[in-house]
């Protein structure tokens, strides 16, 4: 039956490469769609390593053409922290999590040099107030004060580019200058591990991240501060108030920002869902216009081939033969479209294409060949049913 099956499609070979072509163009279509919603679905499902409810971002800025010293700093932290309602505070740098600020570098580790990763300044309270999860080691804590290198904190993806398999605690990385006259900021002494965070988006995969230890009480001036703030459940404006009086009450030349981290978060998401979305719909009406051009080229078919059907339907066969036959060719066609999209997609994880992991390349390549033949299956089950009823007498005589 197979071998009758290509003998009928070789026959018809010019009409079936136009087939082939349109199963191949959909299947990469699909396989390209595949791949962004699987991975982007996979990073959604995966831990995001932190935890941003209930958490605030608070930005001060020096008026103009000022500076904040680090004292009156710490000052309007401590008492900011002493509000009711405030659990905890911590000082950071601009890239807050969910925000389009980012800040990021590469270092090295005896020859290991590793991609860019996100760089990020904390203090003692900031894995308190994210609730980061530690793997190994501490956070920051006093005891830091009088270290020669300074003190970090790394994911455990950034552990793996630099220290592989070994024990990374006490390990000391550096910035890839020059290693002459280095200096010991410029060299980091790692105390703990954490968990990957993913503090871009939610679709994003985990980006290696280092957490500098910001020095308490030193006597940097800053233009604008970042603080993150946990505060108590139920929270809302009328803390948000309190806060912006206590800051505007060290010197009304400050002013100051409050948003809520999970209004940030759910903007981010809107952001990144917008282009996935379009390219979604444009995945969507492409299957559906080659869909409709499968449907047609099939029901012309048939009616072409009335007379051959009319012929084997007088020698014996029958309706349900002539139907899976018409099935079959199409299965055959859509298997032959499927293998060259496969072939062109199997390209993407054999040359780490786009640093994405194998899995979901071969996840979107089931889903994508399933797609096809399902596709291709319903398109061409209404025609088989015509060819099935055609009565052999009436085409016969139609002929």
């Amino acid at each position: 039956m197979l071998r009758h099956l290509f003998t009928l499609i070789w026959n018809r070979k010019r009409a079936n490469l136009l087939l082939i072509s349109e199963i191949f163009f959909s299947f990469v279509v699909l396989f390209g769609l595949g791949t962004v919603l699987i991975t982007a679905g996979k990073n959604f499902l995966t831990p995001r390593g932190f935890e941003s409810a209930q958490v605030w971002r608070l930005l001060v800025r020096a008026g103009q053409g000022q500076k904040m010293p680090r004292a009156e700093l710490d000052d309007v932290l401590r008492q900011v922290k002493a509000l009711p309602g405030v659990q905890t505070v911590a000082l950071t740098s601009n890239n807050l999590p969910f925000t389009f600020n980012t800040n990021n570098s590469d270092f090295v580790y005896k020859g290991r040099k590793t991609p860019f990763a996100n760089t990020y300044d904390a203090d003692d309270h900031y894995a308190e107030v994210l609730r980061l999860h530690l793997r190994e080691g501490r956070w920051f804590a006093p005891a830091d004060d009088g270290t020669h290198h300074r003190p970090v904190v790394i994911t455990e993806n950034m552990r793996q580019y630099l220290f592989g398999d070994e024990p990374a605690l006490g390990k000391i990385f550096r910035y890839p200058m020059v290693v002459k006259n280095t200096k010991p900021e410029h060299e980091f002494q790692v105390v703990g591990v954490v968990d990957n965070v993913r503090m871009t988006t939610e679709f994003d995969e985990a980006i290696p991240s280092v957490w500098m230890r910001l020095l308490p009480y030193d006597t940097t001036h800053w233009e604008t501060a970042a603080v993150l703030v946990r505060v108590a459940p139920g929270q809302g404006g009328a803390l948000q108030e309190k806060i912006a009086r206590t800051v505007a009450g060290v010197t009304r030349q400050w002013s100051t920002e409050v948003r809520v981290m999970e209004d940030d978060r759910l903007h981010r998401r809107r952001y990144t869902l917008v282009p996935v979305v379009g390219l979604g719909l444009m995945g969507l009406f492409l299957i559906i216009n080659v869909a409709l051009g499968l449907f047609g080229v099939l029901w012309y078919n048939i009616s072409q081939r009335r007379a051959e059907i009319g012929l084997r339907r007088a020698m014996g066969a029958t309706g349900a033969g002539i139907g899976w036959q018409f099935l079959g060719e199409m299965m055959v066609v859509t298997t032959f479209g499927v293998l060259l999209g496969g072939l062109l997609a199997a390209q993407f994880p054999l040359l780490n294409a786009f640093d994405l992991p194998t899995q979901p390349y071969l996840l979107a390549i089931a889903a994508a060949a399933c797609a096809v033949y399902a596709i291709t299956a319903l398109c061409a089950w209404q025609p088989s049913r015509l060819a099935a009823r055609i009565h052999p007498a009436v085409a016969l005589r139609e002929e």
